[in-house]
């Protein structure tokens, strides 16, 4: 009973779809005796995008069905059992688990539960999860299978696409009795950039963050984007083009400017940082742009890239950004 995406889709979907670094270690404990662990009150009843789910007690054996939200169920240690997987690219490992988190997935046992994004409900049933958690859009989606989804286990989808990491961390938390944790890894975090904020010199700003797409123009980060909301949190001064120059949004808090209009939208921002959705040099890449040579950034030599990780951002993804941009600009 396999759904498959299309091959273009499906490639599309492996570059947006990325997650982040490495964890927290893990101990001994099964997924079953950590969960046990927690606390919490139930039944519960979570309201999410695909309507109302009740989760009569708590969860010991997770499906995820959306790895863009998989990093996410690591970070806090929930007794994920498997994990839909993405196609094999740069990006993954053999197994199709984002190699940001892949060390973590199996050192902890986490199984393969179909590949290349081509949802199989069979395969997800032969798990025995006792909660299913998937995204309501992105190249991962699941929403036309919410239904036969729900059949097996409770199930719930999160629209990762207008949250930021740390908002998706705590519905995640939420959704597993796994509030405490969510509390410790998110004060962890704050505590650790505060710390890795003192290493830096700044650029030039201020400071505009996007994804370069060639003659597409390209993706700029509105404030509230958890990217803008990073670079702040470092001590950067973060300035998206002025509206006038944006055209319709990607959503999941991205603008697009277009080619005509990158010379006028770009003019103000000081400092550049580029995320490599699909890999490669895109500092180079935006640098060979005949429309954008003029660019303050370009000419004083204050563009940067903030490498792959930085597009799809959860706690680890985030981290390895950080390090990214503290290596930059240290010293």
């Amino acid at each position: 009973m396999a759904r498959r995406l299309p091959a273009l889709a499906a490639l599309a979907a492996a570059a947006l779809l990325l997650a982040g670094c490495s964890p927290a270690a893990s101990g001994s404990q099964t997924p079953e005796t950590e969960a046990a662990d927690t606390g919490g009150d139930w039944p519960r009843t979570i309201e999410h995008a695909a309507g109302s789910t009740t989760i009569d007690a708590l969860p010991l054996r997770i499906v995820s069905v959306a790895p863009s939200i998989t990093g996410g169920l690591l970070s806090l240690e929930a007794p994920i059992v498997a994990t839909g997987a993405a196609p094999v690219t740069p990006l993954s490992d053999e197994h199709g688990f984002f190699t940001q988190w892949a060390d973590v997935a199996v050192e902890r046992g986490v199984e393969v539960a179909y590949k290349d994004l081509e949802l199989d409900i069979d395969a997800v049933d032969q798990f025995e999860p006792d909660l299913i958690i998937g995204s309501a859009n992105g190249g991962d989606s699941t929403s036309d299978a919410y239904d036969q989804l729900s059949e097996i286990a409770p199930t719930v989808l999160l629209d990762y696409g207008d949250a930021t990491w740390q908002e998706l961390t705590e519905q995640i938390a939420e959704i597993t009795g796994l509030e405490s944790k969510a509390k410790e890894v998110l004060a962890e975090y704050d505590d650790w950039v505060a710390g890795q904020a003192t290493k830096i010199t700044l650029p030039p700003q201020p400071t505009t963050a996007l994804v370069y797409m060639g003659p597409e123009g390209s993706w700029p980060f509105d404030p509230a984007s958890p990217q803008a909301m990073l670079l702040e949190s470092l001590g950067f001064d973060y300035q998206p083009p002025r509206e006038e120059f944006l055209t319709e949004g990607q959503g999941g808090r991205v603008g697009i400017l277009t080619s005509e209009n990158a010379p006028d939208g770009l003019a103000e921002a000081e400092t550049i940082m580029i995320v490599a959705m699909l890999g490669g040099d895109p500092v180079a890449e935006f640098a060979k742009d005949p429309l954008l040579k003029n660019l303050p950034a370009l000419t004083s030599g204050n563009v940067y890239t903030m490498g792959t990780q930085a597009f799809r951002l959860d706690y680890y993804s985030a981290k390895l950004t950080v390090d990214l941009i503290v290596d930059t600009f240290s010293g």
